[in-house]
């Protein structure tokens, strides 16, 4: 199925993934999707999210699509899959079956992609959760879900 049609209505469940990037201070890289996003437009989202290509597993699309997004190549830990089920307005649905990736890089390495993202900073880990705590509603869906489990299934394999 082509993107379109997979995020249509209440969405046809699909492969996706998500990676987190963390600095050497252990804080996480944030981004704000472009404004042509058709879902969740200009909201604060993970360092990178997307689909695999035809023939393409997870852990390639991650580095594939960190490339393009973000201009930085990195190592890649695998965390866990999960499956999720969120509605945008009236626009679509994400209904995906996502794998959720960490890697590590610096500032001064990332070269973000201006088509996809509009803003993108380091967060420290208490200000984010002071961030989705005060104003949840602007970020993703799928960034807050995995989040909270990456704190509390996975925080160990934060440090580089």
């Amino acid at each position: 199925m082509s993107k379109r049609d997979c995020h249509r209505d209440a969405g046809s469940l699909h492969r996706a993934f998500s990676v987190f990037i963390f600095n050497s201070a252990g804080d996480v890289l944030l981004q704000q999707r472009s404004d042509q996003k058709s879902l969740w437009p200009l909201y604060w989202s993970n360092a990178c999210c997307s689909h695999p290509r035809a023939g393409e597993n997870s852990q390639q699309a991650a580095h594939r699509r960190i490339k393009q997004e973000l201009g930085i190549n990195v190592e890649l830990t695998y965390l866990y899959k999960f499956q999720y089920q969120a509605h945008y307005e009236q626009v679509g649905s994400e209904h995906e079956l996502c794998w959720v990736w960490i890697g590590f890089a610096e500032a001064a390495d990332v070269i973000p992609n201006t088509n996809e993202i509009v803003n993108w900073r380091f967060f420290p880990k208490t200000e984010l959760d002071a961030e989705l705590l005060n104003n949840p509603a602007q970020y993703t869906p799928w960034m807050k879900m995995e989040w909270q489990r990456i704190l509390s299934d996975h925080s160990e394999q934060l440090r580089q």
